[in-house]
């Protein structure tokens, strides 16, 4: 049974996968194979043993984009190990805990079984696919070790036994607060639903149009739809009609079979569940060339004729607009902080976006109800002239690395405060 989901899996990343034209000859599925084979044959070969050897697998083709999970059940639970980290020079510092309570905020991870952090960077740089520390993400490389030396803000260290525990839910935030009398700051943690965005700016309306100062806080933002935050861009946008250059993004789609038949399918099942107007507009229009171009390979979406892809009208509050950003702002995310960008009203602060959207529009497919993987269909024209050394992500007008002095204090907060201070001082001289 698994030798043949595993066997799906290699034929769509060999031919419905985006980036299969640029990335040929890059994976060995025979190796992971014959694991496969091996352990089914030995009787050892588990649910979570053979996710593990397939997200070992995708990770061939350096691409966040490819994602397989197991479906959680009474019988399937997803662990990890309850903790997140985020490396500065030659430490892994606890940014936030969940159900691993024996660690704090601040303490730092200087080795794992007595390797230390440096030469794990050298060893696990496959599965790292960065060359910023503050970029790595590091939850599976920890999970493959079982002692880490911890010290805390003393200098005192300790061996922790890492343990596994279950995978904690992921709960949205959309939220809207009043920082001072001038400012409001908007928290978006994913673009998933149209429901909470819409709830959101119909409850604050009035405040947002009325508002000097907007903070929008998208340092963790998991993706979603680009559908979904246009009912917010017209504040993002000064007054009047803004014409939005989208080229940075022009891409072109995989339209094969399988392709095309996932994605309508996918937009049918939206279509039946939401009542949103113009998203419900957006969907049946992204849904045309998918059925008129099903089977027919790589094809642009995009309306040669015009030079701008389309037009916003905008509002004259908030008057001035910061965007906080990091890279665990990804995918719709990345797109947000691209569209913000074009905007006079707003200043980008904090890190570079994830920049995951070489390829993307991912399809979703579920195999033998146990496993959910996820695939890109779209390619950005763009990647037949970059420079294969580019640094990913939408990058801020203001850079602030990350430092251990945010887990103290906000930073990025305080600069967006600071930035918001100094031009209402500007606009009153």
């Amino acid at each position: 049974m698994y030798i043949d989901i595993f066997r799906e899996i290699v034929d769509i990343l060999h031919h419905d996968y985006a980036g299969y034209i640029d990335k040929r000859g890059w994976d060995n599925p025979e190796e992971f194979e014959k694991k496969i084979v091996d352990l089914e044959n030995e009787g050892k070969l588990t649910a979570n043993r053979f996710a593990e050897i397939v997200q070992d697998y995708i990770l061939d083709f350096k691409d966040p984009h490819i994602l397989f999970n197991l479906i959680k059940s009474e019988t399937q639970q997803e662990f990890d190990n309850g903790f997140r980290v985020r490396r500065y020079e030659d430490k892994l510092y606890v940014t936030k805990f969940s159900t691993e309570t024996r660690v704090q905020i601040g303490e730092a991870i200087i080795s794992l079984d007595h390797i230390p952090i440096p030469q794990l960077v050298r060893k696990h740089q496959r599965e790292l696919m960065e060359t910023k520390a503050e970029r790595e993400d590091w939850r599976s490389i920890i999970s493959k070790y079982s002692m880490a030396e911890v010290i805390d803000s003393s200098g005192n260290s300790r061996l922790l036994e890492l343990k596994k525990y279950e995978k904690s839910p992921y709960k949205p935030v959309h939220t809207i607060e009043r920082i001072n009398p001038d400012t409001l700051c908007m928290t978006l943690s994913d673009f998933f639903e149209p429901a909470p965005i819409d709830t959101l700016i119909n409850k604050h309306k009035e405040d947002l149009e009325n508002i000097k100062n907007l903070i929008i806080d998208v340092r963790t933002n998991n993706g979603g739809g680009d559908l979904l935050y246009m009912n917010l861009s017209k504040y993002i946008f000064p007054a009047g009609t803004n014409r939005i250059d989208s080229s940075f993004y022009n891409m072109k789609f995989n339209c094969t079979e399988r392709n095309a038949d996932l994605t309508i399918k996918s937009i049918n099942k939206e279509l039946e569940r939401v009542d949103n107007e113009q998203y419900r507009e957006g969907l049946q229009q992204w849904k045309e060339p998918w059925v008129k171009n099903r089977g027919k390979g790589f094809i642009s979406f995009r309306d040669e004729s015009s030079d701008h892809d389309f037009e916003i009208d905008g509002h004259e509050y908030p008057k001035n607009i910061i965007i906080i950003t990091d890279n665990y702002c990804g995918s719709a995310g990345d797109t947000f902080v691209y569209l913000c960008k074009q905007s006079p009203k707003v200043t980008v602060v904090g890190r570079p976006t994830m920049g995951i959207n070489d390829y993307a529009n991912l399809n979703a497919i579920t195999l033998n109800n146990q496993f959910n993987f996820l695939y890109p269909t779209s390619r950005l024209d763009q990647l037949d002239n970059r420079d294969p050394n580019h640094e990913q992500g939408i990058k801020p007008h203001i850079y602030i690395p990350w430092t251990p002095e945010h887990l103290e204090k906000d930073i990025d907060m305080e600069k967006a405060l600071n930035l918001l201070h100094k031009s209402s001082k500007l606009t009153l001289g």
